[in-house]
């Protein structure tokens, strides 16, 4: 099995040709990297510096063993514009940089007892319908998006246009696309509809032109508030759990055991430590990407120096101040539509973990988790005030976990 790996990384062993291919993993990631602070008011270029050191620090607490890139996480697209609305970016930061801390405190649980206890404490049964209420609590944000409700200068016509042609080319990409061009359907969805944008005049140049060359990115510094980080923590539950499914995908295709090598333990400790530093510039959560998953399947560059390489580049272009400037002019609509997708999968994920599990949803004890989770979730429920309230996902997974704990007769499938 390691002679398979070792003659799998030789080709890619010369450094022209690593830096050459940690160029294209960087873009086949970059579509969904900048996708997530576009959509949630957050700056493109203070994402990309975030996500190179992100990697950086995970490769670093993992000894440069896993072939993964880290960059913003889709989970909590919905959880950051909820935050922002309600306690501002700072505040936000600080709740971000709390989940982190999570992760952090997760990993050292799992270094000492193993995963057992998580799988207790998560089960299917709760962490599938978080996921789904991930998803699902602003899908009526991507809709307004979508059909120009939030552009002062696109009308609905126009903007629907743009949005379903945005949203067509992404899932045509997604379902029929072969290669490469299948790993980057976010990318595709949104040239396409910039594209028909600039040809409907609906692109505005402004911004790029009094851009600099160079600059250093808008680096926002976290602040805590009780509130913001009790709304941002649970979100935590979904990308770690997420993140065991990560492991075991890289290391089935790269035929080794990255829950024993380097250890879960590091890879959890890693992610969570990327996560808090990228809240401590003001970008948003890390988390490993399925994308340059499916690109290392396709390229079978196995070498994780290659992601060293992809993560120094994402760092030198987040001081291309015209680029970050460049990525702000992309109308909301073209995001809409892309984000009714994203929204839409998330949910399917935890759909997905539902059926996987293979158990009853019928039955009395899971009918009772599962619908309290979603109502509670996506119907606006809350408790307490002030600083101390809780609603949405954060009280979704506070009512899991107290309901899969207290409720009798769930016996073992």
């Amino acid at each position: 099995m390691n002679e398979h790996v070792a003659t799998a990384q030789a080709p890619v062993e010369s450094l022209p040709r690593v830096i050459l291919t940690g160029a294209q993993m960087l873009f086949v990631a970059f579509g969904a990297l900048v996708l997530v602070p576009l959509l949630t008011g957050l700056d493109p270029s203070v994402a990309l510096f975030t996500a190179g050191v992100g990697t950086l620090v995970f490769h670093g607490v993992t000894r440069v063993t896993v072939p993964v890139f880290l960059a913003s996480s889709f989970a909590f697209i919905a959880p950051i514009q909820g935050s922002v609305a309600n306690f501002g970016v700072p505040a936000t930061m600080g709740g971000l940089m709390a989940a982190g801390l999570v992760y952090v405190a997760v990993s050292q649980a799992v270094r000492l007892k193993g995963t057992a206890w998580l799988h207790r404490l998560l089960p299917p049964v709760v962490v599938g319908p978080v996921i789904m209420v991930i998803g699902l609590a602003l899908a009526p944000v991507a809709v307004s998006m979508a059909t120009g409700e939030t552009s002062d200068h696109i009308d609905y016509g126009p903007a629907t246009l743009l949005s379903m042609a945005s949203l067509l080319v992404t899932l045509v990409l997604a379902v029929f696309g072969r290669g490469l061009l299948r790993l980057v359907p976010i990318m595709g969805g949104i040239l396409v509809g910039y594209a028909m944008a600039l040809m409907m005049g609906l692109v505005d140049f402004a911004p790029v032109h009094e851009a600099a060359w160079l600059a250093l990115p808008s680096f926002t510094a976290p602040s805590f508030h009780w509130a913001a980080i009790l709304f941002m923590i649970p979100v935590a539950i979904a990308p770690a759990v997420e993140h065991i499914g990560d492991m075991i995908a890289i290391g089935s295709v790269t035929r080794r055991n990255y829950l024993e090598k380097p250890g879960l333990h590091r890879t959890l400790l890693g992610d969570g430590l990327a996560t808090s530093v990228a809240a401590l510039f003001g970008g948003p959560p890390n988390t490993t990407y399925s994308e340059v998953t499916g690109a290392v399947t396709l390229t079978r560059a196995f070498n994780p120096k290659i992601m060293v390489v992809a993560a120094c580049l994402a760092v030198g272009l987040a001081f291309v101040a015209k680029l970050g400037a460049l990525l702000q002019t992309i109308p909301g609509p073209v995001m809409g539509g892309i984000m009714t997708l994203l929204f839409g999968s998330i949910a399917v994920v935890g759909m997905n973990t539902l059926v996987r599990a293979g158990h009853s949803l019928t039955a009395p004890r899971n009918l009772v988790v599962v619908s309290l989770i979603l109502v509670f979730g996506i119907g606006g429920m809350q408790f307490g005030g002030g600083q101390f309230t809780l609603q949405g996902v954060s009280l979704a997974a506070l009512v899991g976990i107290v309901l899969n704990w207290v409720l009798p007769g769930a016996e073992e499938e």
